[in-house]
C-alpha cells in the first residue's frame, strides 16, 4: 500500500498538549465563522402544474466549503474539541473521499492542526486538489473496503484524532436547536402561507441530517413527516425495510455523498416515516431537470432528493391536496462536470437518464401524473402501530 502525493508527511506529531487557552481560541474561531456566514437561503421554485403546492429547497451549496457537509464538518469538530478528543498539535484523521473531507480541511486549517483524509486511490484529481486546497493531506489506499479500518490506524500511528463521521455524525448536531438545519428550515418558513411542511425530504450519506431533523420534529411535535430518498447502491433502505441493521451493499454508490455499503451508526431508522430507493439514472434525470429550473448545476444527491419530491408532490396532486415540501440543495453540479454532466461518463457506466428526464418534465408540466417506479415503504414500525 502507497500514499498519495500529499500523505507523505505522517511523521508523529509531538505528543498533544492539553492547554485549555488554545481549546478555547480554536472553538471561538469556528464559531466566529459562523456568525460570518449568513444562513443558507431557503429558495420557493415555482412550478405552475403544481397550483396549490409549494416547493422550497434549502440552498446547502453556499456554505464556504460549497456542500452540505459544512454544516457536519463543524459540528464533528466542536463536538471532538468540546469533548477533549481535539487538542494543540493533535492531527485530525477522516474517512472520506468527498465533500466532508474538504469541509473537515477547512476546519483543521482554521484552528491549526493536520488534517488527512483516507480516500480510495480512484478518487479524483479535482477532489484531492480541493483538499490540498485547505492544506489538506490526501491518505490513497487501493481497497475502498478498508476505509474505516484504515483511518483509525492513521490516527493512531499519527498519535491524533478518527473524526469517524460515520459513527458521530448523529450525536455531534444538537437537534434540539441551536441553530440546526432543521430549525433554520422551520424559521424561514415562518412567514410562508404554509409554514407546516407536509413532508421534508432528505437524503442518506453518514445519516447524521436525517437523524437531526427527524429528532427535531418530534421534540417540537410537529406533524411533518420525513421521507429519506436512498440510492440504488445502498444498505439504508434494506436498513429500513427489515429494521435489520445487519445488511450491506456490495457495490459503491455511484452517487456521490449518499449511500454505504453498510448501514452506518449515525442512521435513526426510528425517526423516519417513509423511504423511497432512487434508481441511479432517475437521480441524473432529476438533477437535469432541476438544474435547468434552476438555470444552474446541482449535483447527483439533490437530484435524487428531488425525485422523491416530486413523487410526493404527484401523489398530493392526485389526491386534490395542498401543502409545502421541503428538501435541500446539498452541493453545485460544478463538481461533476467530469462525471454526472459527462455524457461518455453516463455512458460507461450504463445510465441513461433520458426516458426517466421526459417523464419528470412531463409531470411539471402539468401533463401525467409521475409514474417512474421506486421502491417505497413507510416505516413498518408505524404501520403496526396504526394495526
Amino acid at each position: 500500500m502507497s500514499n498519495g502525493p500529499s500523505s507523505s508527511r505522517q511523521t508523529p506529531p509531538a505528543e498533544p498538549s492539553y492547554r485549555r487557552g488554545w481549546v478555547d481560541e480554536a472553538v471561538s474561531a469556528i464559531e466566529a465563522d459562523q456568525c460570518r456566514s449568513a444562513d443558507t437561503h431557503l429558495m420557493r421554485l415555482t412550478v405552475p402544474a403544481l397550483s396549490g403546492i409549494d416547493i422550497y429547497l434549502k440552498d446547502e451549496s453556499t456554505h464556504p466549503t460549497g456542500s452540505l457537509k459544512h454544516r457536519l464538518a463543524r459540528s464533528l469538530f466542536l463536538y471532538a474539541l468540546c469533548n477533549g478528543h481535539i487538542r494543540e498539535g493533535t492531527a485530525v484523521v477522516e474517512a472520506s473521499s468527498g465533500s466532508t473531507a474538504v469541509s473537515e480541511a477547512y476546519f483543521a486549517q482554521m484552528i491549526g492542526v493536520a488534517f488527512y483524509a483516507v480516500m480510495p486511490r480512484t478518487t479524483s484529481a479535482e477532489k484531492i486538489a480541493a483538499i490540498a486546497h485547505y492544506g489538506g493531506n490526501c491518505h490513497l489506499i487501493d481497497d475502498g473496503r478498508a476505509l474505516y479500518a484504515e483511518a483509525a490506524a492513521l490516527a493512531t500511528r499519527l498519535g491524533g484524532h478518527y473524526m469517524d463521521q460515520f459513527t458521530f455524525a448523529e450525536r455531534a448536531t444538537d437537534w434540539r436547536g441551536n441553530n440546526n438545519i432543521a430549525e433554520s428550515i422551520f424559521v424561514q418558513l415562518g412567514v410562508e402561507r404554509r409554514p407546516l411542511p407536509a413532508w421534508i425530504v432528505m437524503s442518506a450519506g453518514t445519516g447524521g441530517t436525517s437523524a437531526t431533523i427527524g429528532r427535531y420534529l418530534r421534540y417540537r411535535r410537529f406533524p411533518t413527516r420525513l421521507c429519506v430518498a436512498d440510492v440504488e447502491h445502498s444498505a439504508f433502505f434494506d436498513c429500513f425495510r427489515t429494521q435489520d441493521r445487519s445488511h450491506v451493499c456490495e457495490r459503491p454508490s455511484l452517487i456521490e455523498g449518499v449511500g454505504r455499503p453498510r448501514c452506518e451508526p449515525s442512521f435513526v431508522p426510528g425517526v423516519v416515516d417513509r423511504m423511497m430507493k432512487i434508481p441511479d439514472a432517475a437521480s441524473i434525470a432529476a438533477m437535469n431537470v432541476l438544474s435547468r429550473l434552476l438555470r444552474r448545476p446541482v449535483g447527483g444527491s439533490t437530484g435524487t432528493n428531488f425525485l422523491a419530491l416530486c413523487r410526493l408532490a404527484s401523489e398530493m396532486r392526485d389526491a386534490g391536496e395542498t401543502g409545502s415540501l421541503v428538501t435541500l440543495i446539498c452541493d453545485s453540479g460544478e463538481r461533476y462536470r467530469q462525471t454526472y454532466y459527462d455524457p461518455a461518463w453516463l455512458t460507461s457506466r450504463g445510465l441513461d437518464p433520458s426516458p426517466y428526464e421526459d417523464q419528470l418534465n412531463a409531470f411539471l408540466g402539468g401533463a401525467h401524473p409521475l409514474r417512474i417506479a421506486v421502491e417505497d415503504v413507510q416505516n413498518p414500525r408505524d404501520l403496526r402501530d396504526n394495526a
